[in-house]
């Protein structure tokens, strides 16, 4: 008979499993995430794991020559369905086919995975987690958009970081579109030199990187080519003496075309409105900003941390955006014919979380059980009497699930899992009405405590 293979338990590249402290963190955030969606006013929303690939979009894609290449898609009889991109997509569709039912404003938050054939790298991954919060309907833009970066100011804060440990990035992608038009920049030509924009800050390119593509082509030190945007001088250095610009005063005297002062206004009016808050110190502009999805049509917001980030070989990397979006119109007029606005933020829960997991201040607030251990069989009913009492007192607890082990290797299955606490009862301990509570984080020696059995729960609760 031919030996069966063995299997090799691993994962795809881009794919990670999540357990012990980290999930517990990555636990909290979404509490402390969620918690704040509610506080600013949105109501849930679910939708499903696949949607029909003509509603997710073209629009998604970095690949012209194969605009679907970065989603997983799959044929579903006559039709083709789509793995989720993002969560605005499934808003869309929603939105338009609810809209009689839905609210004149309607504020809506979702948290669900979402899925990118990409290359996985840092703090990126083809399955991952999004945090969304959007407001969609007629509204005054500057308190809508303030209110974004109220909640991820309040949020942050939630999860544990400081104010120094984070920049809220804020421009108007009618500024950039407004030069765009000024210079005669072709419609097949534009959404390659805002995407090129929008690289400035990744690590390797800056504004050669930028120029590059901008012009015939980049080259990157792999080797790779990426076709450019093939602008003629003039256009690159415009383009160029642009992303030099710092300060909306300078931007203002120097842009004088009608979109572009129309997106300095709108900016202008933002931070009137954010200075109402207390997330002011948090926001500043920066007008190379321009979000590379093509639905964006105003403001648009880039959360950054302001702290070092390393991958698991110690080397630092850049992991970008931990919290993006940004205005819309057109995301919905795609279903509806009309323009519906819309803005949004999302939060990259995974990718926070690998940022947070290398700080020592994010307090993991563990809730592991306390182990009753088990010293004799015939008192089995007793151990159970224990563990309920302890669990209707709300103390997690578990009776040691084998009465075959000795006290040894009960231990050491509560230090491996890390344990605080182990009630330890024997025939001694049952005949007087007592418990021996052990502390497993306690000095060797001085961490055993008998105590009478009806202060078993208070005792306890002392530790946990």
């Amino acid at each position: 008979m031919e030996k069966e293979k063995k299997l090799n338990p691993s994962l795809p590249s881009g794919f990670e499993d999540r357990w012990d402290k980290k999930l517990v963190l990555k636990k909290q955030l979404l509490k402390e995430i969620e918690n704040n969606f509610i506080k600013f006013g949105a109501e849930p929303l679910e939708t499903p794991s696949f949607e029909i690939s003509e509603n997710i979009g073209s629009f998604l894609a970095e690949d012209e020559a194969n605009p679907m290449s970065d989603v997983f898609s799959f044929k579903d009889g006559d039709k083709s369905i789509t793995l989720r991109y993002d969560l605005s997509s499934p808003l869309a569709r929603f939105v338009a086919q609810n809209n009689q039912e839905l609210p004149s404003v309607y504020k809506r938050y979702a948290i669900q995975n979402v899925f990118r054939n990409e290359k996985p790298g840092n703090g990126r991954y083809r399955e991952f987690m999004q945090a969304d919060f959007d407001i969609i309907g007629n509204t005054n833009p500057a308190q809508a958009n303030a209110e974004l970066c109220n909640l991820i100011t309040s949020t942050l804060l939630d999860c544990g970081l400081n104010k120094e440990q984070f920049t809220i990035n804020v421009s108007n992608r009618k500024i950039v579109q407004g030069l765009i038009n000024e210079l005669n920049i072709s419609e097949e030509k534009q959404l390659k030199v805002i995407r090129a924009i929008d690289k400035l800050d990744k690590p390797g390119f800056g504004l050669t990187g930028v120029e590059a593509l901008l012009k015939k082509e980049r080259k990157d030190a792999s080797g790779a080519v990426t076709k450019g945007a093939d602008l003629n001088d003039d256009q690159v250095k415009q383009i160029l003496d642009f992303l030099k610009i710092k300060n909306l005063k300078e931007l203002k005297q120097k842009l004088t075309n009608k979109l572009s002062q129309e997106g300095i206004k709108e900016l202008e009016d933002f931070f009137e409105v954010i200075g109402f808050g207390n997330a002011k110190d948090q926001v500043q502009t920066n007008f190379t900003i321009v979000r590379g999805l093509a639905y964006y049509d105003g403001f648009i917001v880039e959360t950054n941390l302001n702290f070092k980030v390393t991958n698991n070989k110690g080397k630092e990397v850049d992991i970008g955006s931990i919290c993006s979006g940004g205005a819309y119109a057109k995301l919905i007029s795609r279903f509806k014919g009309v323009d519906t606005p819309g803005t949004g933020i999302s939060f990259g829960v995974d990718r926070l979380l690998f940022a947070l997991t290398q700080l020592d201040q994010i307090k993991i607030k563990e809730q592991k059980p306390v182990l009753l251990c088990v010293m004799d069989q015939k008192y089995l009913k007793n151990y159970y009497e224990l563990v309920d009492e302890l669990r209707t007192n709300n103390i997690n607890a578990e009776v040691f699930l084998d009465t075959k082990k000795n006290l040894g290797k009960q231990l050491t299955y509560a230090n491996k899992r890390g344990l605080l606490l182990a009630i330890i009862c024997g025939e001694n301990e049952f005949k007087d009405n007592t418990v021996t509570i052990k502390d497993l984080q306690g000095t060797k020696g001085e961490n055993n405590k008998t105590i009478s059995r009806k202060e078993l729960v208070n005792e306890v609760k002392k530790f946990i």
